[in-house]
């Protein structure tokens, strides 16, 4: 499995921590950066690089998850979730890391990284691709709402309200 990771300066160094986990489980760890510390870098190409990543992976059948970083992990959420068939959720404990993929398939996880020690998140992160998604009916349906939203601004045929 590919692993697509990304992070602001706030995350640098948890991110570099998890990439070496992750490397000695085995996975492949594509890293969308920072490559060094910046306090006034700017988390949205880094994020939105790492779930391009993902929804390309996923288009051309290569198993992929990304994992994205920043102080508190909601700007590096709403950025991975800018991108098309992407389904990018914040995750602050176990609960919500395994019901991000068995209920909503997520296949980005946000981690606020000055909400959690390193030890913390990498059991999370762990959880996360572990889990899999069981594929309920309910849930495909639910899902399947959402990215037709996406591209047509609609939900089972009936105009959705827009901004």
């Amino acid at each position: 499995m590919r692993i697509h990771v990304a992070t602001d300066h706030a995350g640098l160094e948890f991110s570099q921590q998890l990439q070496q986990h992750l490397r000695d489980r085995g996975l492949e760890v594509i890293d969308h950066g920072p490559e060094e510390y910046d306090a006034l870098d700017d988390y949205p190409s880094f994020c939105i690089n790492a779930a391009v990543g993902v929804a390309r992976d996923e288009r051309d059948g290569v198993e992929a998850l990304g994992v994205v970083f920043g102080g508190s992990g909601n700007g590096e959420q709403m950025a991975a979730n800018k991108v098309e068939g992407i389904r990018a959720a914040l995750v602050w404990n176990e609960s919500t890391a395994q019901l991000a993929r068995e209920h909503n398939n997520a296949n980005v996880i946000s981690i606020g990284a000055r909400q959690h020690e390193v030890a913390d998140a990498i059991r999370f992160i762990d959880l996360f691709i572990d889990t899999p998604f069981p594929g309920d009916e309910r849930h495909v349906r639910r899902i399947g709402q959402l990215g037709e939203y996406e591209r047509t601004g609609t939900i089972a045929g009936k105009q959705v309200d827009r901004p």
